[in-house]
């Protein structure tokens, strides 16, 4: 679009300036919108709260300690334990508030079977931490 003139020359060709009015306008609104909203942000309350030096109470759970050896006998905690009494331990350990972390520690030699097997006994008991004993070694790398 393109404006007419008094002067008498090249009428098709167009206006190549930008007309900055609306964009001073638009600046000046938004300096006035930020001049009025600014106290605002920084009115505060001041309230004297009282001071308490205090530590949350972080109670940490028990872990049961089950063992797995090379002949699939399982031990709960160092005692022997048989196939039924898992099952009920398991259940009890799952109803405790709060619930104890499994730590479960198996033989090399463990077949992964007998491995899974507590495993999901576990997770069907309603356990829901559980975690490996390892033996931090160096690794042969050849």
């Amino acid at each position: 679009m393109s404006f007419g003139s008094l002067e008498g020359g090249d009428d098709n060709a167009p206006l190549a300036e930008i007309n900055m009015v609306p964009l001073i306008d638009v600046m000046l609104v938004l300096l006035v919108i930020f001049l009025v909203t600014a106290p605002m942000l920084t009115h505060a309350v001041k309230v004297d709260l009282p001071r308490a030096a205090s530590s949350p109470h972080v109670i940490k759970p028990e872990t049961v300690e089950l063992a797995i050896d090379a002949a699939s006998a399982v031990y709960w905690n160092g005692q022997m334990v048989a196939a039924d009494q898992l099952g009920e331990r398991l259940k009890a350990a799952a109803a405790q508030q709060p619930q104890p972390e499994l730590h479960i520690r198996a033989e090399r030699s463990t077949p992964y079977e007998k491995l899974a097997q507590v495993m999901s006994n576990a997770a069907q008991a309603g356990v829901l931490r559980i975690g490996f004993v390892t033996n931090p070694s160096k690794l042969s790398i050849p």
